[in-house]
């Protein structure tokens, strides 16, 4: 993974931010906030999320940390809403916190009441005692973490650099959970979380970053060093045939379809994504879940597979059987969630082609070219793990609780 540091952008940042009235670290969180989002292989759309720490003019402690609704690639001051610390760390002593309050605790201590919603990490960036934090969904972080020896492994590359936390779902209990982790740990230099992602931190903004770059290097030539090949994103070295995108597209405007009136079809192929597509267990690896939780919400848990020369009727038939396991699905889970859920539509956001390549699904091609990214992430990391050992992401209940988790939900409606 190449650092991509630079002494003098970091200087541009923090004069900027220095120059507009905002503290410097502002300017340098909003620089290594940016070169991590612009390495696909790092974060994609929206995923990740970074923060710092500084002093106002009547020496308050406040955090600017990553906005809902933001992307770390393109993210300004306004995307680092600030919150006052003092209320947060309070509330770390008081009782549990629903999802509801926790979003109310965290608004009632914005310093403009105007601005976005902080993460939904928000709170474990404010436990950890350093001024910066940064947590990315390293593509080979991923194909590590979403091992059942995940935690073995961590311990191979990094010794005691990281402290490990098994999966705990997003937002509060996260917070608490990696919060108190890092108390029993306090040497660490970083959080592995199993089936998530990375946490690193740091006094200075190069060095969480640094530590971010080195210890998915590190994750890299673990990779390397087992003759397991992670290449980057690669592009589409292929079209989709007329034919099949016309019966894919009549056959996903049906009645009743969330593509009725509008569909985004981003088909992709390359090395990566048919060797996926070739592996004789594809059915049973693709129906495990997302390489990352916060994935379900725009690629749903499991794909529609059709083969290249499927007739319009196969196609129909394949379809009408995806439906009816995304009810199943909701069947099985929804009974056991903490409030009552009503059921999302139930038609696919991920097509995989056998043979050929897989079609990111939309209601246009934005949302339809993020499908085919996260795609394309999943295929090179679930290539990895398989080689690894075996990819194993988060169980259905918890992939349900995500899919249908109300912040997440309202994050989506939001972009």
């Amino acid at each position: 993974m190449e650092n991509l540091w630079n002494d003098n952008d970091a200087a541009h940042y923090a004069n900027e931010a220095k120059t507009a009235g905002q503290p410097e670290a502002l300017g340098l969180r909003v620089y290594t906030s940016r070169i991590i989002g612009e390495v696909a292989d790092l974060v994609l759309h929206g995923g990740g999320n970074t923060s710092v720490k500084v002093t106002d003019s009547d020496s308050n402690a406040i955090m600017h940390v990553k906005g809902s609704g933001w992307d770390l690639e393109t993210i300004e001051a306004p995307g680092l809403p600030a919150v006052k610390l003092a209320p947060l760390h309070a509330a770390r002593k008081e009782k549990k916190l629903s999802d509801s309050e926790m979003v109310a605790l965290l608004r009632s201590n914005l310093l403009d009441p105007s601005a976005p919603n902080p993460s939904v990490e928000a709170l474990l960036h404010a436990y950890l005692p350093f001024d910066f934090v940064d947590h990315t969904h390293s593509t080979a972080v991923l194909a590590l973490a979403n091992q059942d020896k995940s935690e073995d492994i961590m311990r191979e590359i990094y010794g005691d650099r990281l402290a490990f936390l098994p999966y705990v779902m997003p937002g509060y209990d996260l917070s608490i959970a990696g919060a108190d982790l890092f108390d029993r740990f306090p040497n660490c230099e970083g959080l592995w979380l199993k089936n998530h992602g990375l946490f690193t931190f740091g006094d200075t903004a190069k060095q969480s970053y640094d530590r971010m770059i080195d210890f998915v290097t590190d994750a890299e030539n673990y990779l390397a060093a087992k003759g397991i090949s992670l290449p980057g994103p690669e592009t589409s070295d292929r079209d989709l045939d007329p034919a099949i995108a016309d019966k894919l597209s009549t056959a996903l405007r049906a009645d009743g379809s969330p593509f009725a009136d509008a569909i985004g079809m981003d088909f992709r192929s390359t090395p990566s994504i048919r060797t996926y597509l070739s592996n004789d267990d594809l059915e049973t690896i693709a129906a495990r879940g997302t390489a990352t939780p916060d994935h379900v919400i725009r690629i749903k848990p499991f794909p529609l597979i059709i083969d290249a020369d499927a007739s319009l009727d196969d196609i129909a038939s394949a379809l009408a059987d995806y439906k009816s396991r995304y009810r199943a699905y909701f069947d099985r889970n929804a009974p056991n969630a903490s409030e009552e859920k009503v059921m999302l539509d139930a038609w696919p956001r991920m097509v995989l082609i056998k043979g050929l390549g897989l079609v990111g699904l939309g209601a246009n091609d934005k949302a339809a070219r993020i499908a085919g990214d996260l795609g394309e992430q999943t295929a090179r990391i679930i290539n990895a793990a398989e080689q690894v050992g075996t990819f194993q992401p988060i169980n259905e209940a918890d992939l349900f609780d995500m899919e249908y988790w109300s912040l997440e939900q309202a994050k989506l409606q939001k972009k």
